[in-house]
């Protein structure tokens, strides 16, 4: 830019960005709005919005050219940003206001070409402009990368570095921590030690490892965190690590949801639990009245080939790829309803974006405090299922089960009273 060499200079234009050149080399420089279009047909827009910003530690000026139906941004190197400044201000716009930290510039043109710059002290209130962010600034992480199982489990090198092919994984990790956080602290569980926490299909265990770590470093709840996985490799695998990261209360074992033994938890995890197994994972959770319960349901296939298509869905259902999502739709909405009939809250979302997994819905289940009336939850499964002509779904059938076997030991209990009684 061929900017003025002083603040002096004889023209207001130039003064104007001179101060504004200064303030961006300073670092306090918020925000330049341009407005009062000189053109009727205003090619540039209504107004112009400027404002500084770091892409990947670059710095930049982002353009916003709003128009009546539509905003075009432009991000620019801070030298072409400042000769674009200069182009908008000789040639598109009659009024400037520059905004920094401490002051702001007022500069307009009238009609008859005359031009005024003036300054404007700001104060230091909550009504000042903020300092400039940059557009890159840091995100929240929930686990710190200097961890010790990350670099156990190949997620950072020795130095606490990222290793790039993991980066997908690493937001996983923290997406996954920062839900779980929030569950527990809207439920029966906040702030309580000794969680006990089981994760089925556990896998490598990125995800237990990274639970298990929040709990027992930042939240100090000393939890009990077992992974359960079918592969005896992975257990060795992942019990190894835990034995050199010094993960006290965190173990892994062979086992499978289907066969596993009920027992008492406090958080139930599924994560990419195949067709039914994810039925079998919400059933455990509920039979070991566990007050939080995560899955992340795949590979949906019991329900798809049971699915009439009503007739006026028929045009779009027709198609395989949308018969397979609404297939999808229907199986989770059911197990979420299910929840809701167990005294669940259920929330269905979507746990990370798809370019970092296709599996990548979510239900989160919290146990109410006061369970809600079971009955419309009932009869909103058994208007799916009759909607969509569905006979039977995995997860019903196991709660009926549990029902029956119920009601058959409390007969027999009743029958064995009543013969206790009548030989008195």
């Amino acid at each position: 830019m061929n900017a003025p060499t002083s603040s002096e200079a004889a023209d207001p234009r130039e003064r104007l960005l001179y101060r504004i050149a200064t303030s961006l080399e300073r670092g306090d420089f918020v925000k330049l709005v341009l407005s009062k279009p000189l053109e009727r047909d205003r090619p540039q827009g209504e107004r112009v919005s400027v404002r500084p910003l770091a892409l990947r530690g670059v710095p930049r000026l982002s353009f916003v050219h709003s128009h009546a139906t539509r905003d075009v941004t432009k991000n620019l190197p801070v030298d072409a940003g400042l000769d674009a400044i200069r182009e908008l201000l000789v040639s598109s716009y009659a009024h400037a206001h520059a905004y920094g930290v401490g002051e702001e510039l007022h500069w307009l043109i009238s009609r008859k070409g005359q031009q005024t710059l003036r300054s404007v002290a700001r104060a230091s209130g909550p009504d000042a402009p903020a300092a400039p962010v940059p557009h890159d600034r840091a995100k929240q992480r929930w686990v710190a990368l200097d961890r010790p199982f990350l670099a156990a489990l190949g997620v950072t090198d020795a130095r606490g570095t990222l290793v790039p092919a993991m980066a997908r994984k690493w937001k996983q990790i923290n997406k996954f921590v920062e839900i779980v956080d929030h569950a527990l602290a809207a439920s029966a569980l906040a702030g309580r030690r000794g969680l006990k926490v089981v994760d089925f299909g556990a896998g490598k265990g990125y995800l237990t490892f990274a639970l298990h770590d929040h709990l027992a470093h930042a939240l100090q709840l000393a939890p009990e965190v077992v992974g359960v996985e079918l592969r005896d490799d992975m257990v060795r695998l992942c019990n190894d690590a835990a034995r050199r990261v010094g993960a006290v209360g965190l173990r892994f074992e062979h086992g499978d949801v289907r066969t596993r033994a009920p027992e008492r938890v406090d958080v139930m995890i599924a994560l990419h639990a195949c067709d039914t197994a994810t039925d079998h994972a919400i059933h455990a959770g509920i039979r070991a009245g566990a007050d939080v319960i995560v899955c992340a349901p795949c590979c949906h296939k019991e329900v798809r080939p049971q699915m009439r298509m009503p007739a006026l869905l028929r045009p779009m259902l027709q198609h395989g790829v949308h018969l397979g999502q609404q297939a999808e739709m229907v199986t989770d909405s059911l197990r979420a309803l299910l929840l809701e009939v167990e005294g669940y809250a259920t929330q269905v979302f979507e746990f990370v974006a798809l370019e970092h997994t296709s599996k990548n819905k979510m239900i989160l289940a919290t146990r109410r405090a006061v369970p809600a009336a079971a009955s419309e939850a009932r009869a909103q499964v058994a208007a799916l299922k009759d909607y969509y002509g569905i006979g039977e779904q995995s997860l019903e059938r196991l709660l009926q089960a549990d029902a029956q076997a119920v009601a058959a030991a409390s007969s027999t209990a009743a029958a064995k009273r009543s013969m206790s009684s009548s030989s008195l």
